[in-house]
């Protein structure tokens, strides 16, 4: 089977991971930079081209792996490959949904998936009801188009709530205000989700004095057993936002797990370094057999 990896930098672990897994397995794997892809678009004849005119060509399937800042780009050349009948191991329409936080919050909890309380607004004549309607504080700010922790404040007081989203609206930025969720703790739970199973999952701690367990930001990372409650909510979540492998982001509340977030391209280090689980096989097995 011939793969082709489509992301901005083949040095990192999670890309690595994947060259290698496919090779191991006795696949033809190209690493195909998303930034130095183009189009051709006409009746009858779709094609997608590489640095100097090189045609992608005689693709069986498509990993993309696309960067926050490359999405709306990356999906257009996802689309390419979709209207080509070639198949792509997360959609474009699902990424698209993933990297939109909002939209994802309103897919789940259209479907009666647990999820924070949330607020959204565009002036800033709603701040103080914003807040109000997330209930007491402390809670939590976030951008909407922020990843790894970056962009999201916990504000302990209402005046330090109005100040922080004031402040981002000032930047002409799109923020959620939401219920924080006290007893997690500072630790949440990512569910490595691939087709109709969590292939791994871990417990992300915070270090002291922070709340965001990002592992980017210092927080360790253990194996961890999840509840069958959390299984299968992780695995839904994947399914309503469309995609076949997401890394599924959850906090253990006192009224049941609440789910935080869902990626379309998570990295493969921290869960594979915290479980010992072969992630990056597990998607190419899946791949290759579905």
């Amino acid at each position: 089977m011939k793969i082709i990896l489509l992301a901005s930098n083949p040095n990192l672990y999670s890309n690595q991971r994947i060259i290698e897994a496919a090779r191991q397995r006795g696949h033809e794997i190209e690493f195909a930079n998303v930034g130095s892809c183009y189009i051709k678009i006409a009746p009858h004849s779709c094609e997608i081209f590489s640095g100097e005119r090189k045609k992608l060509e005689g693709t069986d399937c498509v990993i993309p792996r696309l960067k926050p800042a490359m999405t709306f780009y990356g999906t257009s050349i996802v689309r390419q490959f979709e209207v080509m009948g070639i198949r792509c191991l997360n959609g474009s329409d699902a990424i698209a949904k993933s990297r939109d936080k909002l939209h994802t919050l309103q897919i789940l909890a259209q479907h009666g998936v647990g999820v924070p309380l949330t607020s959204f607004a565009n002036s800033s004549y709603d701040t103080k009801d914003l807040i109000k309607l997330v209930g007491s504080t402390p809670l939590v700010v976030k951008l909407l188009e922020g990843t790894k922790g970056v962009g999201v404040v916990l504000a302990e007081t209402g005046k330090a709530a109005e100040s922080v989203i004031n402040a981002f609206r000032s930047l002409k930025a799109d923020v959620l205000v939401q219920h924080y969720v006290k007893e997690s703790k500072g630790c949440d739970l990512r569910c490595f989700v691939i087709g109709d199973e969590v292939v791994a999952s871990m417990e992300r701690i915070a270090q002291e004095g922070e709340f965001r367990a990002n592992i980017h930001l210092g927080a360790t990372a253990r194996a961890v057993e999840i509840s069958d409650e959390e299984r299968v909510l992780a695995i839904k979540a994947a399914k309503l936002v469309g995609l076949d492998v997401a890394g599924v982001d959850m906090v253990r509340a006192s009224s049941g797990p609440k789910l935080l977030e869902v990626n379309s391209s998570p990295g493969l280090e921290g869960i594979e370094t915290a479980t010992g689980v072969d992630v990056a096989g597990k998607m190419i097995d899946f791949l290759t057999n579905a």
